[in-house]
């Protein structure tokens, strides 16, 4: 079927290897606003989902390959932030929205002739990632080597963090180790990894990195452990990561809130 330059389409896919929903918005050339019809597409779609099942979303925004580098990454930019806006407006938590990122141009391969118009219209996007929230204390495992189904999280009690630290301890690297050496051995396996704080006040959903002096301390947190797990030559393609700030402790004490979780994804 033609995709209509005209209009915004607004579709339903799901990322089989990250196991998430995703919503894409299509944009006209050279825009980032939207119709009243849209923004009505865009309505329905919070109406629709259960957002207390709704852990958080992230945003992302696309261009096509025309234009330069600069201008794409502040169109991309101001389309992302355009749905942030409208979702905000019709009711969903700011501070539920994770990621809000402007990515700038798609470049095209070389040898892309054909359908040229439709394969730029799907580059000019932003799509939504929602996560579901993983109810706290089912399905939890203690290694990668239980027997494991999608769902899945495996807590570590070696991988924890010091207070304000998104730096691995020495501890953490040597269980980091033996996971790696397990996943090599289970190449179908892949998962999220979820960074978590412990001692942040309520009216904010994530702890400061002292390194950084950024809120982004538990996302900051699972971004060292994938890296550390790239570097063992785990592939990036196995895994994705997020930060999920104070929201599910284990009420077991502090210092097992300053940790990672494994999500399993895929088997």
């Amino acid at each position: 079927m033609k995709l209509n330059l005209a209009i915004l389409l607004f579709s339903f896919y799901t990322v089989s290897a990250q196991q998430k929903p995703v919503e894409t918005i299509y944009f006209e050339f050279d825009r980032y606003d939207l119709t009243d019809k849209q923004i009505n597409v865009v309505s329905d779609f919070i109406k629709n989902i259960d957002t207390s099942q709704v852990q958080s979303i992230q945003i992302y925004g696309y261009c096509d390959d025309r234009g330069t580098d600069q201008y794409n990454f502040r169109l991309s930019n101001k389309r992302a932030n355009k749905i942030q806006n409208l979702l905000v407006g019709y009711g969903f938590k700011k501070s539920k929205i994770l990621i809000l990122e402007g990515r700038g141009r798609i470049v095209l391969q070389h040898d892309t002739v054909a359908n040229l118009n439709e394969t730029r219209l799907l580059n000019r996007r932003v799509d939504l990632i929602v996560v579901k929230k993983d109810p706290l204390g089912k399905g939890v495992v203690a290694s990668f080597k239980d027997q494991l189904k999608v769902g899945d999280r495996v807590y570590l009690e070696s991988i924890l963090f010091n207070i304000g630290s998104a730096k691995l301890t020495q501890i953490a690297k040597k269980e980091l180790d033996k996971v790696a050496v397990t996943l090599q051995k289970y190449q179908n396996l892949k998962f999220e990894i979820r960074g978590h704080v412990c001692c942040t006040p309520e009216i904010y959903s994530d702890g400061i990195d002292r390194d950084t002096k950024e809120r982004r301390l538990s996302w900051n947190r699972a971004k060292t452990v994938f890296h550390y797990l790239i570097s063992k030559k785990i592939s990036k393609s196995r895994m994705t990561y997020i930060g999920c700030g104070n929201k599910y402790p284990l009420k077991k004490g502090n210092k097992y809130d300053r940790r990672v979780e494994f999500l399993i994804t895929a088997i």
